[in-house]
């Protein structure tokens, strides 16, 4: 089923209309008419089952039929991911499988041993987003993962709730095992070399729990995928 776009507040009295962007995919890449049948979701995990009305230059009307139930549900489980922002196309890879994964927040992070200046990583927050639209029209959510303002480690831990949050680490750390089950929670990924001896301080201020896999070294995105796949296994719905 061909999936499009809509915010809620273009959605009422059994219609939808769609944006202009959305209309040239319909109209242009899939070729769609008059009749053809395709689902909507909002953004906030509603899906419909609709049919195209009318096709305009800048917009497209839809008829809904129903309402339909997502191809991806939402995980019971909430997850921040709060990863470091990594060069070129790896975060990107990030933010696409955080989406397929369920994760509710991704928030780009600056830590003392990142690459990334924390203005570098303002300019592509944009592009994130709609790399996460992307995502969520393919993986099935009807739900998009908000992609939040680039923070400094600091400033996100400060916010962090300590009964929710986790920080991973390839050193210093204690296995998966003390984590309580909750329906959030927020992880903590580090950036290419790890973390600095001054984060991991500051996470034990704050009564973080720290936490190594094994002696499994991984690279920093594949540390932020893998990680959310086994906090979507323990406490969530992949199982």
């Amino acid at each position: 089923m061909r999936r499009f776009f809509a915010p809620s507040e273009m959605i009422a009295n059994g219609l939808v209309q769609i944006d202009a962007a959305e209309t040239r995919h319909l109209r242009d890449v899939l070729r769609l008419r008059i009749g053809d049948e395709v689902s909507v979701f909002d953004g906030r995990g509603n899906e419909f089952l609709c049919r195209v009305r009318a096709i305009d230059k800048n917009r497209s009307d839809l008829e809904i039929l129903e309402r339909s139930i997502p191809a991806a549900p939402e995980s019971p489980l909430k997850i921040t991911l709060a990863s470091t922002v990594l060069n070129g196309e790896k975060f990107d890879l990030i933010v696409q499988k955080a989406v397929e994964l369920g994760v509710h927040c991704l928030i780009p992070m600056q830590t003392m041993r990142c690459e990334v200046k924390l203005r570098d990583a303002q300019k592509r927050v944009e592009r994130w987003r709609r790399i996460a639209m992307e995502a969520t029209k393919q993986s099935g959510r009807a739900a998009i993962m908000k992609v939040a303002e680039p923070r400094s480690f600091e400033d996100v831990l400060a916010s962090a709730d300590q009964a929710s949050a986790v920080l991973f680490s390839e050193r210093e750390g204690k296995d998966m095992g003390g984590l309580r089950p909750s329906d959030e929670i927020t992880a903590f990924i580090g950036p290419k070399g790890g973390w600095d001896d001054a984060e991991l301080e500051a996470a034990r201020s704050k009564r973080l729990p720290i936490v190594t896999l094994g002696g499994r070294i991984l690279r920093a995105e594949t540390a932020a995928i893998s990680l959310c796949a086994i906090l979507q296994h323990r406490f969530g719905d992949l199982n």
